[in-house]
Formats: structure tokens, sequence, C-alpha cells
């Protein structure tokens, strides 16, 4: 990480995702405690560079950055030089000769992070990268799993709703298998590819929301990416919502103890009904309180000399 940054979870032992985890677990008591700045990253400065709308994730690293008291700049793909035509090579190069400490990066093409990880020598951290990772969302959602549950190991995870386009989903199914959890995906059969179950023994699939749920010790929604397919593989929200939308009755297929999950943005009606997201097995609220420590965690062990 000191190196390149943060790509992706693939490439990240057990032991790698363990140490941030650790660091994140530091940081989790200072979120109730807002006014508290430290001065760990004091002197550097790190570059927010968004092409892709973000809510969460964007201002939970500018929000990590700034406890931890680096100075940040944030920009958006609307309103710069991309507008003009710029490449990504000139945009990003650009950058870096004004020498920010690193830049977190999201980018609607798969693989962009680590093409230009290969030119610039500025760390780079992966915000979400096409359908391919979503890194710190895996390790915020793991930390969640963990404030509830005592291990990784043997859980069953069920990840539902429209998985051939999640990001978060692929960083997901990399970091629970690593640790021994037992991953069912399913949705709509065009959402749920056959070849994700390469990922590993511990991987299973079905288009079915019953089997899916049943004893599951998890249940991590995801969001209908419109933006990415279009409506063609959705009929429509109500449609969507009879077959894979989570309501209360499928609760009780579930462990007793079973957390529901979702990296949001959540869409009621069509992924998730209200009576589920604001039930108290809803953990939706903590993920995101979690995202500030692992970002905090993710920056901190970025600069060890700090």
């Amino acid at each position: 990480m000191q190196s390149r940054g943060l790509l992706g979870i693939e490439p990240l032992t057990a032991e790698d995702i363990q140490k941030i985890l650790d660091r994140s677990r530091f940081y989790q008591p200072l979120q109730a405690r807002t006014g508290k700045k430290l001065t760990s990253l004091s002197g550097k400065t790190i570059l927010h560079l968004f092409y892709e709308s973000s809510t969460r994730t964007r201002t939970s690293f500018e929000i990590a950055a700034k406890r931890l008291g680096a100075d940040t700049l944030s920009i958006t793909a609307k309103g710069s030089s991309v507008d003009k035509g710029e490449s990504l090579l000139d945009t990003m190069n650009t950058l870096a000769a004004m020498r920010p400490d690193a830049i977190v990066m999201r980018h609607a093409s798969s693989g962009a992070p680590h093409f230009l990880a290969r030119y610039l020598e500025t760390p780079i951290i992966n915000a979400g990268d096409g359908t391919h990772e979503h890194p710190t969302q895996a390790l915020l959602d793991a930390l969640t799993i963990l404030d509830h549950k005592p291990s990784l190991a043997g859980l069953r995870v069920a990840i539902i709703g429209d998985i051939v386009h999640s990001r978060v989903a692929r960083s997901n199914l990399h970091l629970l298998t690593k640790f021994g959890a037992q991953v069912v995906l399913c949705g709509p059969p065009p959402m749920v590819p056959k070849e994700l179950e390469r990922f590993s023994p511990l991987v299973s699939r079905t288009f079915r929301i019953e089997e899916a749920i049943t004893d599951a010790d998890v249940i991590m929604m995801l969001r209908v990416q419109l933006e990415r397919h279009g409506s063609y593989l959705v009929s429509s929200a109500n449609e969507y919502f009879r077959f894979y939308g989570l309501r209360l009755e499928h609760l009780k297929s579930a462990k007793p103890d079973a957390i529901v999950m979702h990296p949001g943005p959540i869409n009621r009606g069509r992924e998730i009904s209200s009576e589920v997201a604001d039930f108290p097995r809803s953990v939706i609220l903590n993920q995101v309180e979690n995202g500030v420590a692992v970002r905090m965690a993710v920056l901190d062990l970025l600069f060890p000399s700090n």
C-alpha cells in the first residue's frame, strides 16, 4: 500500500486486510467525538478525484483525511478540464505535478486506477472503478459484520441484487472468501453471471431470494444500477421488488440474529422495504459510520512514518 496505494482487495492477503481492520477499530471510538482532530497527516495533501457521483464515499474520505489533519481538495469531472476533452492520463499528470501526497479516485472505467498507478508515483486509493472493485466498501462491510459477529469464518452471507454490475459484490467476494465465509449470490439470471462462482468453492448462486436467505447470518442487498444498463434488465420497480426486494417476511428464514446491509444509496420499494431498512437488525447506518474509520485507517497506513 505504501508504494501504490490501495487498488483492490484481490491482491491483499488476509493478514493485510486484518491489519487494516485492526487499525479501523482503533479509530471507531473517534466517530462519537466529531470535534476530535488528530495530527497524524499534518502537512499532507489528499486529492479527491471523482469522475462519478458519490455522497457516502467522497464525503467519508474527506472527513477521514481532515480528522487526521490532512489538507484536502475535491475535484469532480463536471466543470473540470475533462469536460474540455482532456484525457485521463493528462489530467492525472497535471494533478500529480502539483505534488499531492495521495489521490483518492473514482472512475466509471474498470481498471482506471490501476492504469494510472503504472505511470504515477503518487499513491492512489481506489474509491470504485467501474464494475471492478470498491475495496474500502468491502473493508467497512467486514468491519460492520465483525461488530455483530465474532468471526467471518463460516458465516453464510447472501448478496442479493444487481451483482453483474456491482464492484461492491466483487470486493466483498474477494474479502469474505479469504476469511472462510460462504457467499450465496442471488438475483435475476442476467444479473448473476455464472463465472462468479469461480471465485471460490465457497461461492454459489441461486435465482430465488427465499433460498439465498435461508439460514443466512448476513443479508447484503445491492442497488439496481440503472445508470450502467438502463432499464432493459428490469421491467419495473414493482416487478423487481416482487421477486427480489427484501421484505420482513423474508427475515423469518434467516438466522434469528441475522443482520441486513446495503452499501447505499437505497431505493425503498425496489430493493428493500422501509420496514426492513429501518428494522433494528438493519446496520446500514453503521456501515456509513464505519466508512470513516476504515478510510482513516487506510490513509494512516499509507503514511506509516507519520
